[in-house]
């Protein structure tokens, strides 16, 4: 809550001015019950003719002044908190990419799509519309029931006790749907994930004949997100009746014990008109209360959930005072790294050197700790011994910015953007990445083949993930994305699994003559036998290294996948 307050008070000079146009349109509305007395007590009865043309202005005047009022509160309010909304969605936004990869691993993409997306849009709503309602009402209650007390004190009581009555079943409403809304907005994150995920993967569900089982998985979720809704409609439906009922009852009632005043003399019949005007003033903001207790606790709910990331502090954080290196060479080295997740232990003891300019291969089964070796040296995850260097520091002690754009990596996921091939090569950064190097780089990838043939060719439109796209285009063009960067550092994960052994090879001999540090992670051989040191990982730990021609002469395990992979045992 204390974020959103900060949100409220940048604004707070917007907020004062609605609030003052709130308050003088109220006012207006004061007024006119006291008009209505005078036309009744001096006009009709009184006989006083004269007054009444000036009274019928005032009339018009409070419209008109209740009309601009009403229209620059609104306005205000809805211009305030549309602006709040879109800086909370840009600064919640900005704070979720700023979470370590963990955080990520343990949260799925429908929940934080939910969070960003509805939950914004509940705190955006409370801000605007109802938010303005609520402060109305307490306004307009206060206003009308000193009114009314100014009127007849006695007559006032009754109202007064009618609405701290509807004031306490408000707030028991309110108790009970919160529980529910939370329920409501969790069940909201698992829907939009698993439909996030069916559509995303609409693909492997058609070839595995899963429809009615993945059908099935989103209809239970969506009985149980129909299910709370319900709860939430019938504790609306047991509570909101009361305040309709009682709204209507109670001017009936003021006008039937105002009567008998007027008989007795108690009151003029003025007075009662202006104390029923009052009471019908008073009806709307209770037959609304029910209404804006629910969206009230919605908005609780949803900023509940926004306040739980912001608690979300990332574990790899920038350090306070980083190294700052003038060129990034691209020397690699990791001493004596180990780490862990949990329990599980993925890298222990590992030790390599890697000069720049020369390229290290990793090999090992599924499951060894090649892709976490990326990982720590992209600072994705923290070493838990040893350190892991870039040019002689530690990339601890490196500003995160420095450190991965200095390096440029073809994940073992190839992800490309629903966007242009030029955009997806360039990644937003076509300042520095002109239209020769993006080129240039789809050439060394081999990618200039078939983009060049399609339509648009570079400004071609692909679906989203690549959706259109044969798994090797989409590798070649995410390698293409990786060397228009020109970084020193060029790290390839399982990169050309789906490329034919003739376009790896040319790809290996373009990657050959660039001027970087290179680490290929492969299952195949032929991925990694031009490298200048190959490592073979087991059970995360290094089980052998050397040379192609080296590792052979071993027969240990690198020599059992070459035999493997080519059908053909050494001499």
């Amino acid at each position: 809550m204390k974020k959103i307050l900060k949100y409220i008070a940048h604004y707070w000079y917007a907020y004062l001015f609605a609030i003052a146009c709130m308050v003088t349109a109220i006012v207006l509305d004061m007024l006119y019950p006291v008009i209505t007395k005078s036309i009744v007590d001096d006009v009709i009865i009184k006989g006083r003719t004269e007054l009444l043309g000036g009274l019928l202005l005032a009339i018009v005047m409070i419209g008109v002044g209740r009309s601009v009022g009403g229209y620059l509160k609104e306005f205000t309010f809805d211009a305030v908190s549309i602006k709040i909304a879109a800086k909370l969605r840009k600064d919640l936004f900005a704070h979720i990419e700023g979470l370590s990869m963990d955080y990520f691993d343990d949260t799925n993409t429908g929940e934080l799509m939910a969070r960003v997306k509805d939950d914004v849009d509940a705190v955006w709503n409370s801000l605007g519309y109802v938010g303005m309602l609520i402060i109305e009402v307490a306004i307009h209650i206060s206003m009308v029931l000193y009114c009314m007390f100014a009127l007849n004190w006695k007559l006032a009581f009754l109202p007064l006790g009618v609405m701290v009555l509807m004031g306490a079943v408000a707030i028991y409403m309110e108790r009970k749907l919160d529980d529910i809304y939370e329920a409501i907005s969790e069940e909201n994150a698992q829907l939009t994930t698993i439909a996030e995920e069916n559509l995303a993967g609409v693909r492997t569900v058609k070839a595995f004949a899963r429809e009615k089982f993945e059908i099935q998985k989103f209809l239970s979720h969506n009985q149980r997100y129909y299910n709370l809704n319900m709860q939430q409609a019938k504790v609306l439906v047991r509570f909101y009746p009361m305040f309709q009922f009682t709204g209507k009852l109670l001017p009936v009632v003021m006008v039937i014990i105002g009567g008998f005043q007027v008989i007795h003399g108690e009151m003029t019949l003025g007075s009662l008109v202006a104390f029923s005007e009052y009471c019908r003033n008073i009806v709307w903001p209770m037959e609304m209360l029910g209404w804006l207790t629910n969206d009230l606790s919605s908005a609780v709910a949803s900023c509940k959930k926004i306040n739980r990331i912001y608690r979300q502090e990332p574990s790899v954080k920038e350090p306070g005072h980083p190294v700052v290196l003038e060129q990034v060479e691209g020397d690699i080295s990791f001493e004596h790294v180990s780490f862990s997740r949990g329990e599980q232990k993925i890298l222990e003891d590992v030790s390599f050197s890697l000069p720049h300019g020369n390229t290290l291969g990793v090999m090992g089964a599924t499951g060894a700790g090649k892709t976490s070796m990326v990982n720590l040296l992209m600072r994705f995850f923290d070493v838990g011994a040893g350190s892991v260097k870039l040019d002689g520091v530690d990339v601890r002690k490196l500003s995160l910015g420095q450190l991965r754009s200095s390096i440029g990596t073809v994940m073992q996921d190839v992800f490309l953007f629903s966007d242009t091939i030029s955009e997806n090569i360039r990644m937003g950064q076509r300042e520095t990445v002109g239209s020769p190097a993006m080129v240039h780089a789809a050439g060394i990838a081999q990618a200039r083949g078939f983009i060049e043939t399609m339509p648009e060719t570079y400004e071609t439109i692909i679906g989203e993930r690549g959706v259109g796209l044969s798994g090797g285009q989409k590798q070649r063009i995410s390698i293409a994305r990786a060397i228009a960067k020109q970084n020193p550092v060029l790290v390839l994960d399982d990169s050309t699994s789906a490329l034919d052994m003739e376009t790896e090879y040319e790809i290996q001999k373009s990657l050959d003559a660039l001027d970087a540090t290179k680490i290929i992670i492969a299952h195949r051989i032929s991925a990694v036998r031009r490298a200048d040191e190959i490592i073979f990982l087991e059970d995360g730990r290094i089980k052998e290294r050397g040379t192609h021609e080296e590792l052979l002469a071993k027969k240990g395990l690198y020599y059992n996948t070459y035999v493997a992979q080519m059908g053909v045992a050494l001499e």
